[in-house]
């Protein structure tokens, strides 16, 4: 029962999963969940048995990568797919040369689960669609 975590295009399978875990399970609404933004980003998809379970999605900020949307069906978490998830967007952004930090918006109970990532949070909470969140950025180095 090994992950597949690979880029897609298929954007509504991603919706799909983002739709199940933050709109249904954690009751933010549809026009906070749902963006402009799918079109010009990259997604990442993380099957098991070919089965999806997560997914993540990869903006460009200037020199930033931006990683948001990360969402991980519940029988999926506790195995490590999300923390897989955020490394395979850090060596997305890794890999391209004209990178050089990563950020995120995090829940803030999650702020030890990035930090064990080597994110920082910077910056007060916020409010993001009823939830507190704080930014997190990696420096990335090569």
């Amino acid at each position: 029962m090994t992950p597949v975590i690979a880029e897609t295009t298929d954007i509504a399978t991603c919706v799909a999963l983002r739709r199940k875990v933050f709109i249904e399970e954690q009751g933010i609404a549809e026009a906070d969940e749902l963006d402009d933004l799918d079109d010009q980003a990259i997604h990442l998809l993380a099957t098991i048995n070919a089965r999806p379970v997560g997914t993540a999605r990869l903006l460009r900020k200037g020199a930033t990568g931006k990683i948001g949307r990360v969402c991980v069906l519940p029988e999926a978490r506790g195995t490590g797919l999300g923390a897989a998830l955020i490394r395979a967007g850090i060596a997305h952004f890794t890999s391209d040369p004209s990178f050089n930090k990563v950020c995120l918006s995090a829940q803030v109970p999650a702020l030890g689960f990035y930090e064990k990532l080597g994110f920082t949070a910077e910056g007060p909470a916020y409010d993001d669609a009823g939830i507190p969140h704080r930014d997190m950025t990696l420096p990335l180095s090569r």
